[in-house]
């Protein structure tokens, strides 16, 4: 998974969204993207809120810290993690 680095430091992680699963979850690993699942609808901004929140859980962080930054309306979006480290982020999901 490729992990890039924002201007001011924050993780950009790409994911790949599952809008409307039964439930949610982190699949793990699908190419160069983090596969995501999230029950909530993609419609109103909800899937990119509950991916969002998804991925602070399972980093321990707050939600504020992780926010979707590309592709708000499609599948295959960018997402900023602040106050990680990239080796975290590989660490948690490893290949």
């Amino acid at each position: 998974m490729a992990i890039a680095r924002d201007d001011n430091g924050a993780a950009l992680v790409n994911v790949k969204a599952v809008p409307g699963a039964k439930r949610d979850e982190v699949v793990g690993r699908l190419g160069d993207r983090l596969k995501v699942r999230v029950s909530q609808a993609p419609e109103g901004g909800k899937a990119n809120r509950a991916i969002c929140a998804l991925l602070a859980k399972e980093l321990g962080m707050k939600t504020s810290a992780v926010t979707v930054v590309r592709g708000g309306s499609s599948p295959e979006k960018t997402v900023r993690v602040e106050g990680v480290s990239a080796a975290a982020i590989e660490q948690r999901w490893p290949a």
